[in-house]
């Protein structure tokens, strides 16, 4: 079907931008030989895995479901968790070739079993090092963050006890080159006496390494520098990047209503249950054919059909006023929304299509009442 004749709400992933942006990772493997892993907390529609695993080395999990999701695309499958569950390790171990802790404390409790069953292991660091202005919430270098040893805290004793054999952090969040050569510079400062003693240095994630603009040289620099200076393997886990600008988000319009001057677009698509980045974040999701308040003659603001007043994706204009039964598209909807999608208020989840090279459409999966009903006994 066209993508006019899917049911709404649904999630459109577009195969050929997807391929698109594999073939831009693929190039930095290529000319660098570093190793690009898909961080599926960004993006995990498995039914995309096989193409995705002919492009990429491997995955990254944070935890055992996602773990055991990787396995199914094959490749190196690696594995952080800030705190591991005794209940889930010794199935993590089986299935995982990396496995990274968040803590000497967590190395000391479940390193012998990860050694045993032959992971490499490695710990994440805290370069201390923010790069995220005032989102304090997308900063892993915060005071007081939970996540990652911190250089007064490290352990050098412990590292050759458990054999540690790489390091790894992730600071970086929707962010160009540059930060990440200011991270790294942190972490030659901070930690430079142990890198010589590392097989690899994961970079983690954050790269919008397939984003208009993005300065691929200067990754690459970065990465050759690591690997020449420490003779270590260097591994790259973008989530985003993977998908970013490939998905689609279609709703329909369901009602239209006004307040003190202000026309509301009532659909059948939530920023609460359907894209809450948008209110985590927050941000305002580029949509197809849309312009910004004021832009064009007819501005609504667009909002699901919850019961949150908050619910409230953006105003955005348009060229002829919207009627009911009208459809919208909303770009770049298959990084994190996808995956943080929920019912609140019985909202049903959105259908998840792939649309292919010719921009014929196939749905892969639809939830019913099931879906909502089964989540909480």
């Amino acid at each position: 079907m066209r993508i006019e004749e899917l049911p709404t709400p649904c999630f459109v992933v577009d195969e050929a931008l997807i391929e698109r942006n594999l073939n831009i990772l693929r190039g930095v493997m290529d000319r660098t030989g570093c190793k690009i892993l898909l961080a599926q907390k960004a993006f995990s529609m498995f039914h995309l895995y096989p193409l995705i695993g002919r492009y990429l080395a491997g995955t990254a999990a944070s935890g055992l479901y996602e773990a055991k999701l990787g396995r199914e695309m094959g490749g190196e499958n690696h594995v952080f968790c800030t705190a591991y569950r005794d209940s889930e390790f010794e199935e993590i171990t089986q299935i995982c070739g990396h496995i990274i802790f968040n803590s000497f404390g967590q190395l000391e409790r479940f390193g012998d079993q990860a050694l045993a069953a032959g992971a490499s292991i490695g710990i994440r660091v805290n370069p201390q090092c923010s790069t995220q202005g005032d989102q304090a919430i997308y900063d892993p270098c915060s005071p007081g963050s939970r996540l990652g040893v911190t250089l007064e805290h490290f352990r050098p004793d412990l590292l050759e006890r458990y054999g540690v054999e790489g390091l790894h952090f992730h600071t970086l969040c929707e962010q160009d080159a540059a930060p990440l050569a200011q991270t790294v510079e942190a972490l030659e400062h901070n930690f430079s006496p142990f890198l010589p003693q590392m097989k690899w240095l994961n970079l983690g994630g954050g790269h919008h390494i397939t984003r208009e603009g993005y300065d691929i040289p200067l990754l690459e620099q970065v990465i050759h520098h690591l690997q020449k200076a420490y003779d270590v393997q260097v591994y790259l886990e973008p989530g985003e990047a993977v998908a970013l600008g490939a998905g689609f988000l279609v709703t329909s319009v369901l009602d239209v209503t006004q307040n003190a001057g202000v026309k509301n677009a009532i659909l059948d698509a939530s920023a609460a249950c359907h894209m809450p980045d948008v209110l985590e974040m927050p941000y305002r999701p580029p949509l197809v054919h849309g312009g910004e308040p004021g832009e064009k003659p007819h501005t609504y603001r667009l909002g699901g059909p919850t019961c949150l007043a908050g619910d409230i994706v953006g105003d955005y204009s348009f060229d002829q006023p919207l009627q009911v039964g009208d459809r919208l598209m909303f770009g770049d909807m298959a990084i994190y929304s996808m995956v943080k999608t929920n019912t609140f208020n019985g909202m049903p989840l959105p259908a998840i299509a792939l649309r292919n090279r010719d921009g014929e459409c196939t749905i892969v999966k639809e939830f019913g009442y099931e879906a909502f009903r089964s989540r909480l006994s």
